[in-house]
């Protein structure tokens, strides 16, 4: 029987925070960075910076510049959207089996037989005058949509959703409206089919060197997994029950150089907060979505990495109008010692320069 190796829980830390890209030893450019970290979520709030913006310039640093990745996405067809992320080209034949298989939801699939005349008309507006926005595209459905949410009766914003699922359609682009959607075969380059299996053997693996340390199996999440299933090499962690997967390249990697990063609340090492409190410790919600008196750390809070450990959030928000990064509070898990303090201080000018206006400390 082969003994499973068992990881303190800073080894771990350490794996994790290598995986994202936050050492000393920054990546090279965007398309680096996004082929390692293989997802961006994708949320407009930009209460500082939206969050594509934000994280890969906690990678990059200076050299990063957001209309660079908008030429990347747009018009090098490097990048492509789908199901809520930004993700390299170079995974789009990981995922052509998902598409292929249709919308997942019973219901989504149900209302797309109903609406077959409106399925096409969409499609043949695509074909003759794509891209296009949802507001230039007839809405012809013959049944509406109907949800609890904000989707209801939005008919041709949910089919063109269903069509970029089943990889019918592709996100062109986006601008300060929104998105603008054509054919898929005019967006995604022709690639070399994979099966179903390893389609799903290759999104595993490419999950777990993005992560550099998961769980088997996960609770369920919406757009991206966090679970690898045996993709990698399985270990423990020392004070943390069950079994973990974690990649080979990097167990032995060594002690990175640390440095001090400013995350996004969306950021892919905070995602999990199952696995943040397992291995770093660390307890954040992110509070957006509270009433402010229930917010003890603020609106949009942004987690501090100093090294492998996590230890606090940033209270900060972006006045655009008064060019002013307003720090609003620092939120210390515990006392920061001078030279966590400084550093922190220092990664908060760098982000300001980077917006382009000043610090403003309360």
């Amino acid at each position: 029987m082969t003994s499973v190796r068992t990881l303190s829980r800073a080894e771990a830390a350490r794996i994790a925070v290598r995986a994202q890209l936050l050492t000393a030893d920054r990546p090279g450019d965007i398309i680096e960075t996004v082929q390692s970290l293989t997802v961006l979520p994708i949320d407009p709030t930009a209460a500082i910076a939206p969050s594509v913006d934000l994280i890969l310039w906690s990678r990059i640093g200076w050299p990063y510049e957001p209309a660079d990745f908008r030429r990347l996405f747009r018009e090098d067809r490097q990048i492509f959207e789908w199901n809520g992320f930004f993700r390299p080209m170079s995974d789009l034949p990981l995922f052509l089996p998902l598409m292929r298989k249709g919308p997942r939801s019973a219901s989504a699939r149900d209302w797309v037989a109903a609406n077959a005349r409106f399925r096409r008309d969409i499609l043949t507006r695509l074909r003759d005058d794509g891209p296009l926005r949802p507001a230039d595209i007839a809405d012809t459905a013959a049944v509406p949509w109907r949800s609890t949410g904000w989707t209801n009766d939005r008919n041709v914003l949910q089919m063109l959703d269903i069509l970029v699922e089943s990889g019918e359609v592709a996100v062109d682009h986006r601008d300060g409206k929104g998105r603008w959607f054509d054919l898929a075969e005019r967006v995604y380059p022709a690639v070399e089919a994979l099966s179903e299996d390893e389609a799903a053997r290759g999104r595993a693996e490419r999950r777990l060197s993005a992560l550099g340390i998961a769980r088997r199996k996960g609770v369920a999440q919406p757009g991206e997994p966090i679970d690898v299933g045996d993709a990698g090499v399985e270990v423990c962690v020392d004070g943390v029950a069950g079994r973990w997967q974690v990649d080979p390249s990097l167990l032995d990697a060594g002690i990175p150089r640390p440095r001090t990063a400013l995350l996004s609340p969306h950021d892919r090492l905070v995602f999990d907060r199952v696995r943040l409190r397992e291995l770093f410790g660390f307890d954040y919600v992110l509070e957006m979505y509270k009433p402010a008196a229930a917010r003890p750390w603020g609106y949009f809070a942004l987690p501090i990495l100093h090294g492998d450990r996590l230890v606090g959030k940033l209270d900060a928000t972006l006045d655009r109008r008064a060019e002013t990064l307003r720090i609003n509070a620092v939120h210390e898990d515990e006392p920061f010692a001078a030279a966590v303090a400084e550093a922190v201080e220092t990664e908060v000018d760098d982000l300001a320069r980077w917006l382009g206006v000043e610090v403003s400390r309360r």
